[in-house]
């Protein structure tokens, strides 16, 4: 426990240039801190973007990261960096919107109970109310929201008053709404969906019926921030299994399931670990 307190985390991006690396490690050197794990991108080394991922260690961190965050924008501002800091301590709190399909919810919870996904779970909301027994089972706060047309609104509306307790990321687990702009613009870069199909391919619904009726050999799924773009944010993560003339639409969504419960999963935690940065409509991850 002690070695998750004294851990911390910086992500960073900005312009490259010569003794972006030697800065960090001199600054963090210089403030105490050991780094255990690092990882860096670049897009072009003459001109381009840069991308990194630290952790570090330093004792009493608690006590000391506000200092450390003073002081690291001031080397921020030298660089052009936009950074972020985290502390391995803090566990993200996490929602997760469900409607009739429970197949990702019960992997990510399967996940939490293993002690695979770093999260504090406060909370399963959904439109149904199919997935309430399996939740309240495991001593998680279970909300049924009914939505229809006539009711949008309102049912978002209490959403944010459920999520007001204060959520840093929702996970849409084959949750079938779209939601408002008004509802994304309060998350931005924190709500992850999972669309079963691999994007940019049959964005949109029914996309085992249309992949069926294009005679595919590969289905897949992909996990993605969600932006005001219908299945346009930034991809996390992908993956794919391969089907044939035998399969029909039930068959591809039968297949489909194993890979979207792990492409989520997997799409979940690296989020939660503060492996992925943003960058335009495109993710740099660091898995």
């Amino acid at each position: 426990m002690a070695a998750r307190d004294n851990r911390g985390r910086l992500l960073i991006s900005c312009p490259d240039r010569l003794g972006i690396v030697a800065a960090i490690g001199q600054f963090l050197s210089a403030h105490g801190a050991n780094i255990a794990e690092s990882a860096q991108y670049s897009t072009e080394p003459q001109g381009g973007d840069f991308f990194m991922r630290i952790e570090f260690e330093l004792d009493d961190l608690a006590q000391k990261e506000n200092t450390l965050c003073e002081d690291f924008g001031q080397l921020a501002k030298e660089y052009g960096m936009r950074w972020r800091y985290a502390p391995a301590r803090a566990k993200k709190r996490m929602a997760i919107f469900v409607s009739r399909e429970l197949h990702c919810l019960q992997e990510l919870l399967w996940d939490w109970q293993d002690g695979l996904l770093d999260a504090d779970v406060k909370m399963v909301v959904s439109n149904h109310p199919d997935a309430r027994p399996l939740v309240e089972s495991l001593g998680i706060p279970f909300h049924h929201v009914p939505v229809t047309a006539d009711t949008k609104a309102q049912a978002e509306q209490r959403q944010l008053e459920l999520l007001a307790e204060g959520i840093d990321v929702i996970v849409l687990a084959r949750y079938m709404q779209i939601l408002s702009p008004s509802f994304l613009e309060r998350f931005p870069q924190r709500i992850i969906n999972i669309h079963h199909s691999f994007l940019p391919a049959f964005i949109g619904r029914n996309p085992y019926q249309r992949a069926y009726d294009r005679g595919v050999k590969l289905i897949g799924a992909t996990a993605h921030y969600v932006t005001e773009e219908l299945d346009e944010g930034p991809i996390i993560e992908q993956d794919v299994t391969r089907v044939d003339h035998r399969f029909d639409a039930s068959d591809l969504r039968i297949a489909g399931r194993q890979v979207e419960r792990a492409v989520l999963s997997r799409a979940v935690k690296w989020h939660l670990e503060d492996k992925v940065i943003v960058h335009g409509n495109k993710t740099i991850v660091f898995a």
